[in-house]
């Protein structure tokens, strides 16, 4: 189901369309190993096809997209709506929960009118790749399966409860996603010191980062915009026709680089709570 769930998320990728999950989401998630991917993966389906697909990134936010032409399918919405809303169907547990969906869309419409409250600001940014990419002006290096430990370290290194390591990196590597996404570190006189992993969604589609990290001990030297920079030229590369990204609002820091780096903020997006 997993792979299966990849391939439509692929095809639901759209530069006018609302920010949204994204295969590289469920390529990032796969770090943790197959089956932990696989269980987090759920699907609904209409006439036989995928129609929504959720990924449960953590025990309590339902990460969720919906079929492009299926956005304000009411009954698609409910079905929704009731296997979330329920503990006992083993999407969200009981207690105080989260949802990602696309604005826009009437599933997100019923779940305010069922009682749930917008959560938090994100901000999501894009940045179209027909535009002219400025120089990094850093060496950049595409990072394999021989030196997967140099891109956990900075990944590591990047976020204070990071988990990630290169066993990680070699699981999230051998997932279908990766096929089209790359991981590059960017050097400073021979030291890494920023990380990233760019995932296409396929040519002409929108790519996307996630993460981006620069190592705590070489942070406000630029090196973020640099391999920001280097990873949407990646993308180019790969034929996706904009990168995006998504941040907290409130992590100032992460917004201004990537707009040095050429991208332009969306208007924000809520996740939906539960209390």
């Amino acid at each position: 189901m997993f792979d299966e769930a990849v391939r439509a998320l692929r095809e639901w990728q759209r530069d006018d369309q609302p920010f949204q999950l994204h295969p590289g989401d469920l390529g990032w998630y796969r770090r943790f190993g197959a089956k932990a991917a696989e269980d987090a993966v759920r699907v609904w389906r209409v006439g036989g096809k995928i129609a929504a697909v959720g990924l449960l990134d953590g025990a309590d936010l339902l990460r969720c997209t919906i079929a492009p032409e299926l956005r304000q399918d009411s009954e698609l919405a409910e079905r929704l709506a009731d296997d979330i809303c329920t503990p006992e169907r083993g999407v969200l547990p009981a207690g105080t929960v989260y949802v990602e969906s696309p604005r826009g869309t009437r599933f997100q419409e019923l779940m305010f009118e069922r009682g749930w409250q917008s959560d938090v600001p994100w901000t999501p940014l894009r940045l179209d790749l027909g535009a002219q990419l400025i120089d990094p002006g850093v060496s950049v290096d595409v990072i394999g399966h021989d030196r997967a430990d140099v891109h956990a370290a900075v990944i590591r290194a990047s976020f204070e409860k990071s988990t990630f390591t290169e066993e990680r990196w070699h699981a999230m590597a051998t997932g279908s996603p990766y096929a089209d996404a790359r991981s590059l570190v960017a050097l400073d006189r021979g030291v890494a010191v920023a990380a990233i992993v760019v995932w296409s969604a396929g040519p002409g589609r929108p790519g996307l980062i996630e993460p981006m990290g620069v190592h705590r001990d070489h942070r406000g030297k630029g090196f973020g915009t640099a391999i920001t920079v280097a990873g949407a030229a990646a993308l180019r590369e790969l034929g996706s026709s904009s990168a995006l990204v998504c941040t907290p609002s409130s992590n100032a820091g992460a917004v201004a680089t990537y707009r040095a780096a050429g991208f332009t903020a969306l208007p924000e997006v809520h996740d939906q709570r539960r209390d």
